[in-house]
């Protein structure tokens, strides 16, 4: 699923930290990135500390529940 927008990373970290199951970013290249590791989102907030907001990023995850979770915090903005 694409993800757009998202005005708040570190609250959607914590919607990511909720999820039971795998929640994956995928590349431009095909490569997976683990969300729910703490170093990798460390590392993806220090590369966007620099923006506002995070544009779009293409998001897999691997429990239905957790895609709805996700969905309702795009919808809803909120946690």
């Amino acid at each position: 699923m694409k993800i757009t927008n998202i005005p708040d990373i570190n609250d959607f970290f914590k919607v990511v930290d909720k999820c039971k199951g795998r929640v994956e970013l995928t590349s431009s290249e095909g490569d997976r990135i683990n969300l729910k590791s703490k170093l990798t989102q460390f590392v993806a907030m220090a590369q966007l500390m620099n923006t506002t907001y995070v544009k779009e990023l293409e998001i897999v995850a691997s429990e239905p529940e957790d895609a709805n979770r996700l969905l309702d915090y795009m919808m809803k903005g909120k946690i």
